[in-house]
């Protein structure tokens, strides 16, 4: 049944698509779709705005119009398909990009000289892919990527030596499953750290936001460091070792 109610509206001209809104929205009602926040259904929105003060872009906000009524039991059901989404991983086109391996590790290239040996000792890679129990993220120190940074970091990969690493798009992925894992691994993987790297620009910013919010629900303390690197590759000073 339609109704005259609060719902939100999302200026797309403003939206940076940085996902900053996902984790705020305990309804499920937004996704990135081809890199801007959008409404998934009316009914889905509660029309309380908790989404509208984690928004840089100041693109959402609560207008009233006719709108489907809010069904609690589809919003729900919306973020436990979520989360079973984000649970166990399947390609169905039997892909074994998801298989689990782990890696003899050569020893390490000091960063920033001649490329080396792969440092990479896990697979996958892709937060999508990673199940939140996997082995390698036990104890572990983790870099969690935005996947635009190992292009333009000339040592990334000098950067894993020893440590676990995941990769994330926080503009063109949905980071609402994103941020189920990410709560289920800090409340039992027990990392010992996590060094973000993202690029400078503003949509990456939501990888650190993804972070902070699931530390808060899942009440984990664990030293973060929150990285930038510019489109040239270079990082930028001031945010390294930039404590959340």
């Amino acid at each position: 049944m339609k109704t005259i109610r609060k719902i939100v509206q999302i200026d797309e001209d403003l939206c940076n698509g940085c996902g900053q809104c996902l984790p705020n929205c305990a309804e499920g009602a937004i996704s990135i779709v081809n890199g801007k926040a959008k409404l998934k259904e009316d009914k889905l929105c509660d029309g309380l705005g908790a989404c509208l003060g984690n928004c840089p872009m100041d693109a959402i906000r609560i207008i009233e119009r006719e709108a489907e009524d809010f069904d609690e039991t589809a919003a729900h059901a919306e973020m436990a398909a979520m989360k079973a989404a984000t649970a166990k991983p399947v390609l169905g086109c039997g892909c074994p990009s998801s298989n689990l391996m782990t890696f003899t590790i050569p020893a390490a290239p000091t960063a920033g000289t001649s490329p080396g040996p792969s440092q990479l000792g896990h697979w996958p890679v892709k937060l999508r892919l990673v199940p939140q129990d996997a082995p390698f993220l036990r104890g572990a120190e983790v870099i969690l990527t935005a996947d635009c940074v190992p292009v333009a970091l000339p040592d990334f990969n000098a950067r894993l030596g020893g440590k676990a690493v995941m990769i994330a798009c926080p503009k063109f992925d949905d980071p609402a499953p994103y941020l189920h894992k990410l709560v289920e691994i800090f409340r039992h993987a027990g990392l010992k750290k996590i060094q973000i790297l993202r690029m400078e620009v503003p949509c990456c910013s939501g990888l650190s936001a993804l972070v902070r919010q699931a530390m808060d629900i899942a009440g984990a303390k664990f030293p973060v460091e929150d990285i930038v690197v510019t489109r040239t590759g270079s990082v930028k000073p001031a945010e390294v070792l930039s404590i959340l």
